[in-house]
């Protein structure tokens, strides 16, 4: 299952952003779309679905060490994370595509990940009625880390500068689609189907023995508490940001001469990006478009 990461990838050209099915992708997710859309999932199988830059790699991470940390601890400290949670719907020419990844997991169960908005996800995971975990992050953090990663995913289009950004982030023309569309569209379907856990990035900072208490009891897992200790101190971020194996740092498609793919993991940076004119706008623009009452996020912890 090796990436070939030895050797040194140019990087391939930016995506461009086009409209596939009313949400904005570029082709490195939807050129495998056929397989994807055929991927056969297995009913152990777990999904973690997230729009970019809401805990994916963190929630990832926390469910490898609970199913696999006592097991295989070989695991940690030589595949990366990436490959130990493939990424469904990548496809880049010279990297194995992510379904052929999760395909070949020699792993029970399966650990999947994917930033597809509701209705792309393969109809196997319904099908077979896989757990699914989805990860949410307020809006104006959301798009502050987007704004910082998009920058050094040289696979994304060119970022252009913060407040076009903020813009198009606003009408929805990113890659994934309206961060208010994913948010939405997986809150509906938790209210009809039971194996959704439906997590927030806030409460996750906040107290994240807690958080992992309630995955535990979604997957029907009961670690010692020697092991939920260990996890708890191993998944906090500034461990996480100095572990190659979790930080993507070997990632081949990334340009880290800015920062790192774990910058700050922190609940509130959006106030060292936004102006007041912007976060005003941003508010009335917001309300408009979560309807929602029974969706809340936090802004701040």
């Amino acid at each position: 299952m090796s990436l070939n990461l030895d050797k040194k990838m140019d990087f391939p050209p930016r995506g461009e952003l086009l409209d596939f099915h009313g949400v904005g992708m570029t082709h490195y997710f939807t050129d495998n779309w056929e397989n994807i859309q055929n991927f056969q999932a297995r009913p152990d199988d777990i999904l973690i679905a997230t729009y970019p830059k809401a805990g994916t790699t963190w929630v990832s991470y926390i469910l490898d060490l609970l199913y696999f940390g006592q097991t295989s601890p070989e695991r940690q400290t030589s595949i990366p994370i990436y490959s130990r949670v493939p990424f469904l719907e990548i496809s880049i020419p010279s990297l194995v595509p992510g379904t052929d990844l999760a395909d070949k997991l020699p792993t029970s169960p399966r650990l999947i990940k994917t930033h597809f908005p509701v209705q792309f996800v393969p109809k196997s995971f319904w099908e077979q009625n896989c757990r699914i975990i989805y990860v949410a992050r307020n809006a104006k953090d959301n798009v502050v880390s987007y704004f910082h990663f998009d920058h050094m995913a040289m696979i994304q289009p060119e970022p252009g500068d913060w407040s076009s950004y903020l813009q198009r982030f606003m009408e929805g023309k990113m890659v994934w689609g309206s961060w208010y569309d994913h948010v939405n569209g997986w809150w509906k379907k938790k209210q009809t189907y039971s194996k959704l856990h439906y997590m927030f990035y806030e409460d996750m900072i906040e107290d994240t023995g807690r958080e992992i208490d309630k995955l535990c009891c979604f997957l029907g897992l009961s670690p010692s508490a020697e092991e939920k200790k260990q996890i708890t101190v191993g998944v906090q971020f500034d461990n996480m940001k100095k572990n190659d194996m979790a930080n993507y740092s070997t990632f081949p498609v990334m340009e880290f001469k800015m920062h790192s793919f774990m910058r700050k993991g922190k609940v509130g940076d959006w106030k060292n990006h936004f102006t007041v004119a912007q976060s005003e706008e941003f508010d009335e623009d917001y309300k408009k478009k979560m309807r929602d009452p029974t969706l809340q996020f936090r802004t701040e912890v």
